[in-house]
């Protein structure tokens, strides 16, 4: 069966997880594998004075114990930042070296110190516990302003004041800026959290190390969203090798990434590096709690924003200082992910001069890097906080200040203040679709009905937008294998649906039927570079497909005329088949594909091979963009918020499957409300982590949501032929603006005039009650 462009077709991924034949890391199995187990740091700062590992290196089974001397001896590089930046002066950020095992010093609790492998798990385990580690603890600082203040520990003697870097976001206007809130008739400030997240994904990060003999080189299989993104600064940054003397392979199926899985980890190193050793695989399995002190985190910014306005509510000016908590370490994409999406906070305003700041702070707390939206969800949760907090001071409903400062559809494409350039869009349309989705004007009824309960209501909207699609390019290959298709791609497929999109796709522009299409991707040695993340999969890999379709049906018109003996301008293509215009007669592009092999069936000069590789360089970025509205009903006895209604409006440009569509949209609302309500990593005073279980740390379930109301208004974007604007994060986006907006609208009558993530029942308890 064929599948067409647009239609609602269900997941081929589904029937091999739903059956329990999914291959996770964990389900592939080797001879003679050996079993890591990591060693981590029970405290959060100190000094190593020493490693005694002599008894755990006699205990049965053990077959190897590594610490950071054994790193230093072999002389392996640091797990490395990818992501430059530049000061506001002109100076490099500071580097943050990160062993693979700690040397000298451990910075965050459950940092890895050494390395046990043996036979068994348990043996390896036991082992670990004859180790003995003199540590010297030191005072430690786990929130970023308070590391900022003179007398906080230091981290690092490099880094004084623990600043890792202090930058301007090179569009600001810091002179249009000052001189917008000299005239301003009022100014709106705020001070913002934005909460500590755990990804906690599905499936835990995982990692086999193996030895290939015949090829004289390691082989790591592990979860990714790109195999290269781990296979290359593993390779030349850490083990010093050439990129091509590692393998990487993810296997057919990751249990989720959320961008936690896209970039390299010390227990990557420490098991390719032990196989090496040993010349055998060595297996790592990450548990629950070992997740919560080593997988890398989200958000933890402290924002203070001033929002200049004239008297009519028109914004003139935005300023922002924001202070990133960036963890002990900083990431593959640490520096990137609080600094390049500040842009964003423009949000799908007209605000003419924004000025921003944003200081980088290290803390003895895991590293943060990419969580869903990376730094998205953050710019947009400022901006809509501030806009809510404004219309509040000026005396305006949320819709009206919204409705005088969105970008009018008439000045589409519109270039913002931090150089956005939005190519499409109907952003006040879409705001009043959304209010008429939930009943905006039918609100206050519902309320005095909440009121006669004893119960607060209120109903809070946010706008949003992110950026997608842009950066570093994409490759597809598409490929004939007798009677069936390869789709080669540097895509991982991690729970997102990539592999029914790229199968509909190519069945719509090839007429090829869905079941004779394989998608083949997470082998190093096989697929390209690529990512998944960010919602750049269909604009730009998608794309790479599309233009890949159309170079073959050109080139397969050229073979089809030599074949059916007729000119390529009498050829047309359409249903898997190259037709003579106005006659019965026809080839098949199966036919054509094997003829194409032939030299003797090609016209003259013609390369053999109907194969084709798109390298897809994207022309510019998409900007998914929509509205959210969350209505709350919150008991003042006991502080528990219920979520009464929820209404999506989005605009994800031109769609592929309207049924993929809906998924990660839902799924990142769930995520956005889990941040709004209930997540948070908690640390005390000395970096011991207070939330470090799911007996602690509370993760959003079916009874914290409502069903929700999705619609889209979708206009197509110019930035890639297939007019796609992405999906990926959109719902992490707008969901935790719009539910603290509402928390607040439901509070405010009661002298509450902000509240922080996440508002569980105790903090909007003490929130109403610090009021009066």
């Amino acid at each position: 069966m064929k599948f067409g462009v647009g239609q609602p077709v269900r997941r081929f991924e589904d029937q091999t997880l739903i059956t329990g034949k999914g291959r996770y890391t964990d389900d592939m199995h080797f001879d003679k594998a050996a079993q890591a187990y990591v060693l981590r740091a029970r405290v959060a700062h100190a000094n190593i004075r020493s490693i005694d590992t002599a008894a755990a290196r006699g205990m049965p089974g053990v077959l190897l114990v590594l610490t950071g001397d054994d790193v230093k001896a072999d002389g392996l590089g640091d797990v490395p930042c990818h992501a430059p930046l530049n000061n506001k002066d002109g100076s490099p950020r500071h580097d943050t070296p990160r062993p693979a095992l700690a040397a000298g010093k451990v910075r965050h609790l459950g940092q890895p110190v050494a390395l046990v492998v043996a036979e068994t798990y348990a043996q390896a385990q036991d082992a670990s516990e004859a180790i003995e580690i003199d540590y010297q603890t030191l005072p430690a600082v786990t929130d970023a302003r308070a590391a900022l203040e003179p007398g906080a520990p230091q981290l690092f003697d490099s880094i004084s004041g623990n600043l890792v870097f202090d930058w301007d976001n090179d569009t600001s206007d810091f002179a249009a800026t000052d001189a917008a809130f000299a005239k301003a008739a009022h100014v709106t400030t705020l001070e913002i959290v934005n909460n500590r997240v755990v990804a906690n994904s599905m499936e835990p990060r995982n990692a086999i190390g193996d030895w290939d003999a015949a090829a004289g080189r390691p082989v790591l299989y592990t979860g990714t969203q790109g195999s290269h993104f781990v296979r290359d600064p593993l390779a030349e940054a850490v083990l010093k090798v050439p990129k091509e003397k590692l393998r990487v392979v993810t296997p057919p199926n990751v249990g989720g990434g959320f961008g936690m899985k896209a970039f390299v980890y010390p227990e990557q190193v420490l098991v390719v590096w032990a196989a090496g050793k040993l010349k055998r695989p060595v297996r790592w399995q990450s548990d629950r709690s070992e997740g919560f002190i080593s997988d890398n985190q989200g958000r933890d910014h402290f924002a203070r924003a001033e929002l200049a306005m004239d008297q009519k509510g028109k914004f003139l000016g935005l300023r922002v200082s924001l202070i990133a908590n960036v963890g002990a370490y900083l990431s593959p994409m640490g520096p990137f992910i609080p600094t390049r999406s500040t842009d964003l906070v423009s949000g799908l305003y007209t605000t003419p001069a924004i000025a921003i700041n944003v200081k980088g702070v290290c803390t003895n707390t895991v590293p943060v890097c990419a969580y869903r939206g990376a730094g998205r969800p953050e710019a947009s949760y400022l901006i809509e906080r501030l806009v809510d907090a404004a219309a509040r001071e000026m005396n305006m409903t949320p819709d009206r200040i919204r409705k005088i400062n969105l970008i009018p559809k008439k000045a589409i494409p519109y270039t913002s203040p931090t150089k956005l350039t939005f190519d499409s869009g109907e952003f006040v349309e879409i705001m009043q679709a959304a209010m008429e989705k939930a009943d905006w004007y039918g609100f206050r009824a519902r309320q005095k009905e909440s009121k006669r309960r004893g119960k607060l209501r209120g109903i809070g909207m946010a706008t949003y937008t992110e950026r997608c699609g842009g950066g570093f390019p994409e490759t597809a290959s598409i490929e004939f294998k007798g009677d069936r298709v390869d789709l080669v791609m540097g895509n991982q497929e991690y729970g997102t649906g990539l592999v029914t999109s790229y199968k509909q796709l190519v069945s719509d522009r090839l007429g090829i039927d869905a079941d004779r299409i394989d998608v083949v991707y997470g082998d190093s040695d096989r697929s390209p570079r690529g990512l998944t993340g960010g919602s750049r999969a269909l604009p730009v890999a998608g794309s790479a497909l599309h233009e890949a379709s159309l170079k073959i049906i050109d080139k397969g018109k050229q073979i089809a005329a030599n074949l059916l003996e007729a000119s390529a301008a009498d050829i047309e293509f359409g249903d898997g088949e190259f037709r003579i215009v106005g006659t019965d007669r026809h080839v098949d592009l199966f036919d054509v594909a094997r003829a194409a092999r032939d030299p003797a069936k090609l016209p003259p000069g013609m390369e053999p091979g109907l194969d084709y590789t798109q390298v897809q360089n994207p022309a510019a970025a998409t900007f998914p963009n929509g509205c959210h509205i969350a209505e709350v009903e919150i008991d003042p006895d006991s502080g528990v918020t219920t979520i009464l209604r929820y209404t999506i409006v989005d605009d994800c440009g031109d769609v592929i499957n309207p049924l993929l569509l809906e998924g990660p949209v839902h799924s990142g609302v769930m995520q956005g409300i889990g941040q709004a309500l209930l997540e948070e990593m908690v640390y005390d005073e000395d970096g011991q982590l207070l939330s470090g279980t799911f007996m602690d740390y509370a993760m959003p379930r079916a009874d914290n949501l409502p069903f929700f109301s999705f619609t889209t208004r979708n206009v197509r974007c110019t930035a890639n032929p297939l007019g796609i604007k992405g999906a990926g994060e959109a719902g992490a986006i707008g969901s935790p603006p719009a539910v603290i907006n509402a928390i607040v609208d439901a509070l405010h009558h009661r002298g509450v005039r902000h509240i922080d993530m996440p508002a569980t029942p105790s903090r909007v308890w003490a929130a109403l009650h610090a009021a009066g």
